[in-house]
């Protein structure tokens, strides 16, 4: 058994890529894991495969009762919240003057307020606890702005800034960011500009895996209590994103 044992681990974004690879590498840890996406379907065949330490139940970040409904599920299951894992997003890129509003609020909504929404639902009981750990996905988009992802990366400064503003306000609550470069995931499958998404194709034959950055989420929550890993980058070698 590690540090997690017994925890309570919350995951968003949890039906595939880094959320979906964070909940294998935390099922064998001890931890009881509750998982939400909106792709209910993908969360029950991961439960079902994990066993009963996972359970969970479909979730739009975007909607606050709806995440404060999730949160009051994981704790009627099991008893409590030790850390929250903040990973869904979005990231359909393009030239800001493609005028693509549609995308930008849906990036907002999702990156943004998703990430707020989760804070909101937990931070009560971390108070009223006096300890918890907020860990939020960011991306290296949080130090760095590029074309045709001016609305991304503003997102992520927002993620950067929220998170470091949690871990200011609050000394018993940790917090963490976690910053992963180019990922092979399905981040990006919602690129409506064919020349953009071709680019991201090119750009991602230097990827890391999913697991990579669910190992730093590991690293970050095993972390023993007065510890607070604030901030992890991973990138691919040889890769500047």
């Amino acid at each position: 058994m590690t540090g997690l044992n017994e925890k309570v681990v919350l995951i968003s974004g949890a039906s595939s890529g880094i959320g979906e690879a964070t909940v294998r590498e935390l099922a064998h840890t001890g931890a009881k894991l509750f998982i939400g996406a909106r792709r209910g379907d993908r969360l029950e065949a991961l439960s079902n495969e994990l066993g009963d330490a996972v359970q969970w139940r479909a979730l739009d970040v975007t909607d606050g009762d709806d995440f404060e409904a999730f949160v009051s599920a994981a704790k009627e299951r099991f008893g409590r919240i030790d850390a929250l894992v903040n990973n869904a997003g979005v990231m359909p890129l393009s030239p800001l003057a493609a005028l693509k509003r549609d995308e930008w609020k849906r990036m907002i909504d999702v990156n943004i307020h998703g990430i707020l929404n989760g804070i909101a639902a937990v931070l009560p009981s971390f108070i009223e606890q006096g300890s918890g750990h907020v860990v939020n996905v960011a991306s290296v988009a949080a130090h760095t702005v590029l074309p045709t992802a001016a609305v991304y990366c503003g997102t992520k400064y927002a993620v950067w800034a929220i998170t470091d503003g949690l871990r200011q306000e609050h000394d018993d609550i940790r917090s963490t960011i976690i910053s992963p470069g180019v990922t092979e995931t399905e981040l990006g499958n919602d690129i409506t500009d064919p020349d953009v998404a071709a680019g991201l194709k090119e750009w991602r034959k230097k990827s890391l895996k999913p697991d990579a950055l669910a190992r730093a989420i590991r690293f970050a929550l095993e972390q023993p209590e007065g510890i607070d890993v604030n901030e992890i980058i991973v990138r691919p070698t040889a890769a500047d994103m």
